[in-house]
C-alpha cells in the first residue's frame, strides 16, 4: 500500500512541527502539506489533493470542523483535541479517529491502522456528517483567554499585557509577572493561573513557576538529572524545571 498522503493543520506551530515528526518517523506517512491557519488550508487543499487530514478542533476565526464542512471532496480525517470523554466516543462511535493530546506515537500508530483499515476496505467510511450533529452538542463552546491581568499597587491598578510576561513565579506568598522590564505582582497562585490562561502559550514547569513558551531560549540539563530553562528576556533568567514537568514542556515545545 502506498504512503498516506497528509496535510496537517494545527493553529500552534509547535503542535505542528512535533505532528510532522512523528509522521515522519513512521515511515507510512508522505506529508504534502501544513499550515497554521485553517482558511490557508482550505485553498491549499483545493489546489491539491491529499488522503487523510490531520487537523486541529479548536482554532480562532475557523473551527476544524468548519473547515471541514468547506472541502468537497472530503479526505479521511484525523482530528486531534483535549475534549472529554463523552465528546471522543462520538469519534469511536463514527470511526472517526482522533488523537488526544499530547500526541504520543502509541496513539498514532492506532490511528495510522485504523485509515489503513479503512482505505483497504476492512471498515467503513467515516460518517463525518453524523459526528458534526452529535459533536455539536457534546462539545463545550470556545473559550476566551484573558490577553491582560490586573496588577494592583495602592490605589493604582496597571494592566500586563500577557504578551510581554515571560513568566510567573511565586515568592514569599507573592505572585509576580515578569516581563523584560520589570515584575508586577498579580492577585492569583501559580495554581490559579495555570487554569485561567491559553495552555497553548504557558506551561507550568515547577510548583512555583510558569513560562510563556514563546519566551524560552533554550532548555538544557544540570546537575542530579536537573533541567533548566533558559529565558529570552534580556537577562537570561534560568529557571528550574521540576522532572515531573519535563516531559510536558518537552511536548509542548515539540521536542
Amino acid at each position: 500500500m502506498n504512503p498516506l498522503r497528509a496535510y496537517l493543520v494545527d493553529d500552534e506551530p509547535l503542535a505542528l512541527k512535533r505532528l510532522a515528526r512523528l509522521l515522519e518517523q513512521t515511515g507510512r506517512v508522505q506529508i504534502v502539506g501544513s499550515s497554521a491557519d485553517p482558511a490557508q488550508a482550505i485553498e491549499d487543499l483545493r489546489a491539491q489533493s491529499c488522503d487523510v487530514l490531520f487537523t486541529d478542533i479548536e482554532m480562532p476565526d475557523l473551527s476544524g470542523f468548519e473547515m471541514l464542512s468547506r472541502l468537497q471532496p472530503q479526505p479521511f480525517v484525523v482530528f486531534t483535541t483535549a475534549y472529554s470523554q463523552f465528546a471522543l466516543q462520538a469519534f469511536e462511535v463514527h470511526s472517526v479517529d482522533y488523537l488526544l493530546k499530547p500526541i504520543d506515537e502509541k496513539q498514532l500508530d492506532r490511528a495510522l491502522a485504523k485509515l489503513d483499515r479503512v482505505r483497504g476496505g476492512m471498515e467503513p467510511k467515516p460518517q463525518l456528517e453524523k459526528l458534526l450533529l452529535e459533536l455539536a452538542s457534546a462539545l463545550p463552546a470556545r473559550r476566551d483567554f484573558p490577553a491582560r491581568l490586573p496588577s494592583r499597587l495602592g490605589d493604582r491598578i496597571e494592566f500586563v499585557e500577557l504578551a510581554r510576561v515571560t513568566h510567573f513565579y511565586a515568592n514569599e506568598k507573592l505572585t509576580y509577572a515578569a516581563t523584560p522590564k520589570k515584575d508586577y505582582v498579580i492577585d492569583a497562585t501559580i495554581a490559579e493561573l495555570e487554569q485561567s490562561l491559553d495552555p497553548a502559550k504557558f506551561v507550568r514547569i515547577h510548583r512555583s513557576t510558569l513560562v510563556n513558551i514563546e519566551f524560552v531560549r533554550e532548555i538544557y540539563s544540570w546537575f542530579s538529572d536537573r533541567m533548566m530553562v533558559r529565558m529570552n528576556d534580556g537577562k537570561d533568567t534560568e529557571l528550574t524545571v521540576a522532572r515531573d514537568r519535563v516531559k510536558t514542556l518537552k511536548e509542548r515545545l515539540g521536542l
